[in-house]
């Protein structure tokens, strides 16, 4: 069984300098970031507060200097806190005694920015080092990293040295690294960010169905808000060791909290990250599978439609009834709306909202947004979705 826990941060405070604890009073009493710099004092993370639910992919973004790097390390005491606590599944690591937190470690799963891989190791041995410094036999740390290198699709590289990989493939070995310990939560400080473009962008999407298969908790450090909205289930903005701004990445796009976030997603392509469920209006009508035909028709007349959508017992939906097989059904006597329906074309509530348009090109009628128990929650009119790719800027694919 995959390993899976909570991570908590309640109000965690940062201070680098020689008096950390006056700084923080100072803090306390109104000062600001210039006035602690001052007096030879750097204020990396103030006053942070997140949860990190089991599973969730959480993605910390900020700009260079905004304290997420330090907050990461905060959290695994790389770095020692000045104030706040962090908890791992209710327990604090930031009281632990070292014995304990060399424990509470051991679940936690760090994947840094650069690969330190040793360069005199084969892909097999690197990937096993984390187990061989928690002093697990030669046989089991070797079984385990193998199982790893599998699951990021580095098997057969095993017996070659760091130098012989491209730069993705080093880094999917310190991933390999991270998963052998099995780790509850994985920690992830900017690990695509020394990547060019194309193999970033496809190492996101492994990333992204490995987290399917696997279900980890993952605190993933960023710089870019485009990475950020791809990969978080919700992402924190920082600004100046503060979390201004924490969501669901659409509601970071439609609402965002002050102008500095605002200038943020102004660049953002969100034809990609908006989703079925941003745009998609309630059900409304709909005719149930048990209905006779003559009932379903008369709520197409009261709706003004030529077709309805056809729901079972839960909303669960069983297709797209017409009007012209209605009448034929009546002109039979059918007692029911079995067999007289065609297959609708559905979206998950998660579709960006960039594939919606071809999908629409295929019916006449509105998308039918359905949940992941077929359950009809939603439908998307075609004109709901040329007016949402106008406001997100996509001309190309209004047109």
């Amino acid at each position: 069984m995959v390993p899976i826990a909570q991570l908590t941060v309640r109000h965690l405070t940062k201070i680098f300098g020689p008096e950390p604890r006056a700084a923080l009073r100072r803090l306390a009493e109104g000062a600001g970031r210039q006035d602690l710099l001052a007096t030879g004092h750097v204020v990396g993370v103030h006053d942070v507060t997140l949860r990190v639910e089991p599973g969730e992919f959480l993605v910390i973004m900020g700009l260079s200097g905004s304290g997420k790097s330090t907050l990461l390390r905060c959290i695994n005491r790389l770095i020692e806190p000045t104030a706040g606590e962090v908890l791992l599944d209710g327990e604090a690591i930031t009281a632990a005694s070292p014995t304990r937190l060399r424990h509470l470690r051991r679940r936690l799963g760090m994947v840094f920015q650069r690969f330190a891989l040793l360069p005199h190791r084969t892909v097999l041995e690197n990937a096993a080092f984390g187990l061989e410094i928690q002093g697990v036999g030669e046989a089991e740390r070797l079984r385990r990293a193998q199982e790893a290198l599998e699951q990021v699709g580095l098997a057969a590289w095993r017996n070659h040295r760091p130098d012989e990989l491209s730069g993705g493939m080093q880094q999917r070995v310190g991933l390999a690294r991270a998963l052998a310990t099995n780790p509850a939560v994985l920690l992830m400080d900017e690990p695509f960010s020394a990547l060019d473009p194309l193999i970033r962008a496809e190492l996101q999407h492994e990333l992204l169905d490995l987290q399917e298969r696997l279900q980890k908790t993952i605190l993933f450090i960023t710089h870019d808000l485009d990475e950020a909205l791809t990969l978080g289930n919700r992402v924190a903005i920082m600004m100046e060791g503060r979390i201004v701004q924490l969501g669901r990445p659409e509601e970071i796009l439609q609402r965002p909290a002050n102008d500095f976030v605002r200038q943020f997603v102004q660049a953002v392509d969100r034809s990609k990250v908006l989703t079925a469920s941003a745009i998609m209006q309630p059900p409304g009508t709909v005719a149930r599978v048990d209905h006779g035909p003559r009932k379903a028709l008369r709520e197409m007349e009261r709706l003004g439609s030529s077709s309805i959508f056809v729901v079972g017992p839960g909303r669960r939906l069983h297709g797209l009834l017409t009007a012209e097989a209605a009448v034929e059904a009546a002109r039979e006597g059918a007692g029911s709306l079995a067999g007289r329906l065609q297959e609708a074309v559905t979206v998950d509530p998660d579709t960006p909202l960039r594939d919606l348009l071809p999908l629409a090109a295929q019916t006449s009628v509105p998308l039918a947004v359905v949940d992941g128990e077929g359950r009809l929650v939603g439908l998307i009119p075609r004109v709901a979705i040329l007016a949402a790719l106008a406001e997100a800027g996509d001309t190309h694919g209004v047109a």
